[in-house]
């Protein structure tokens, strides 16, 4: 076991240079002047050109570069925002906490719906309910995310009006964002109603994003259940 885990980790090292490789290409392999690409501007006199060339380190060898990009990422400088010019890392740090909510509520419903599926189609092999939750969970492991997910918003936001399009939180509420965590900080707030609206913004996100999973969880849960109850 420690043998796996050291060379799991030692694994980390050329993926870790390889796509950093691959992100340091794409700088330059993009169609456009570079600078102009990263400047965001159109146009521009030589003189500046210039300068913002040596600002972005363009005017050093590419080994030099590259070493230049490790070291910013290493240290945690991603660069600033070409929208907002605001330092990456600390936008990344803001949004952070809402990834890590829509995530967990996503796994929690794929664990509470995956393992009684997996669970009832092991019990029930080679019935209806069994060939069921395969069937669905071949379909939700092979479907598109993005596709159902725009079913999801045509069908329950559009057709029937009952969950929100999108965002985090209803207009009307005006939460602090203490922690990040919309539910926790309408918890936070004593605002029920805002905890509401923001649980009712979670619904779909969370579907469209915990159905791989959930598909996972059933299929692997059965089998496990199946081996088990074959030694029984």
């Amino acid at each position: 076991m420690l043998a796996l885990l050291l060379r799991r980790a030692l694994l980390v090292i050329p993926t870790f240079i390889g796509v950093t490789m691959l992100a340091f290409a794409l700088i330059h392999l993009i169609p456009g002047d570079p600078v102009e690409n990263l400047s965001g501007e159109r146009g521009m006199d030589p003189a500046r050109r210039e300068r913002l060339l040596h600002q972005f380190g363009l005017d050093r060898p590419l080994p030099v570069q590259y070493g230049d990009y490790i070291g910013h990422v290493i240290k945690g400088d991603l660069g600033a925002s070409l929208t907002t010019h605001e330092p990456v890392m600390q936008e990344f740090l803001t949004l952070f906490p809402a990834t890590v909510e829509l995530a967990s509520f996503a796994m929690l419903l794929a664990v509470c719906i995956g393992l009684p599926a997996g669970i009832i189609a092991a019990l029930r092999r080679n019935t209806v309910a069994d060939y069921a939750v395969m069937g669905m969970s071949l379909t939700g492991y092979s479907m598109p995310i993005f596709w159902w997910a725009l079913l999801l918003i045509l069908l329950f936001s559009v057709q029937l009006g009952w969950t929100p399009v999108g965002g985090r939180i209803a207009v009307d509420f005006d939460i602090p964002a203490t922690s990040g965590f919309m539910l926790i900080d309408t918890v936070r707030a004593g605002d029920a109603a805002a905890f509401r609206s923001a649980l009712s913004h979670l619904i779909l996100p969370s579907i469209a994003l915990g159905t791989i999973p959930l598909a996972v969880i059933a299929r692997m849960t059965r089998s496990s259940m199946l081996e088990v109850l074959r030694e029984d």
